[in-house]
């Protein structure tokens, strides 16, 4: 049998490589594809226009639609799919801003939700949103898919 001796430069090392790893491995928590810099400076516009998919669990906020807000504040919600025409119709107040989706996002995170993930475009603003309060609890889940997003002040996003 061979004997190992480490030396106190190997093991530096070593703690070094699994330090980079769990550093990696946490990354994995917020995947985006915008440097986090972009990311801590993404402010919600006062006005803009956005496309949502909400899916998962049995919320009131199940479907698609197409959402203008403006001052802050949804102004039109235009349900793309019979459960969002339904949700659009029957509980309007309902469908979120994007802050108030990174609101729900926030509030997961203090509650030690089992998930909340959030995926960042270039410009940094979200463009999918993962919750799982309980991850053994049925229906409690909520997905988020941001698209089409454009500030309604005549910036293109990316700019």
């Amino acid at each position: 049998m061979t004997a190992v001796r480490l030396t106190a430069r190997p093991v530096s090392r070593l703690a070094l490589l699994a330090g980079m790893l769990c550093a990696v491995a946490a990354c994995d928590d917020e995947t985006s594809t915008a440097p986090a810099s972009t990311r801590a400076t993404w402010q919600e516009p006062s006005s803009y226009t956005y496309t949502l998919r909400s899916s998962e669990g049995e919320r009131s906020l199940l479907g698609t639609f197409r959402i203008t807000v403006r001052d802050g504040a949804v102004a039109k919600a235009v349900g793309l799919d019979d459960s969002g025409r339904r949700v659009v119709e029957d509980v309007p107040e309902a469908v979120p801003t994007i802050g108030a989706l990174l609101g729900e996002l926030e509030q997961a995170r203090r509650d030690d939700a089992d998930t909340a993930e959030v995926e960042y475009a270039a410009d940094g603003h979200p463009v999918r949103i993962s919750l799982d309060w309980e991850e053994n609890a049925v229906d409690d889940e909520a997905r988020y898919v941001i698209s089409a997003y454009e500030p309604v002040d005549g910036r293109r996003v990316g700019r």
